[in-house]
């Protein structure tokens, strides 16, 4: 799942992620993150940290919090570079950080590391 508010930034994850095999549902806001994830919990969620309503905080928070979608590794995508934010994302249980301007190509070898599958494309 990519939560993401920025249409360019969903454009080109979904577009490499499908390439790569990942099969992509994007939310555009917090809510619309934890409504879809309620509804079907998936692999992975990459959450931007600033998104209209919930932010991706709250979100993570709602993620971990719930017995159901706490494994779910989590990849933050954050324009945002103080380390009190950082900090903020490891203590609610994030699983990596990604600052943004990002090399999609370096999102995707992270997800796959989060996911535990082979980094070499085919």
């Amino acid at each position: 799942m990519i939560a993401e508010d920025e249409e360019t930034i969903v454009e080109s994850l979904a577009f490499l992620m499908e390439k790569e095999g990942f099969d992509v549902r994007i939310a555009t806001n917090g809510q619309s993150a934890i409504d879809m994830i309620s509804q079907e919990i998936p692999d992975m969620i990459l959450l931007d940290v600033m998104m209209p309503g919930r932010d991706g905080f709250d979100v993570a928070r709602t993620i971990r919090a719930n017995e159901q979608t706490k494994h779910i590794p989590i990849l933050m995508l954050t324009a945002r570079t103080r380390e009190i934010d950082r900090r903020k994302g490891l203590e609610l249980g994030v699983d990596d950080f990604v600052t943004k301007p990002f090399s999609t190509r370096d999102v995707v070898a992270r997800i796959k590391a989060l996911l535990g599958r082979d980094n070499t494309s085919t």
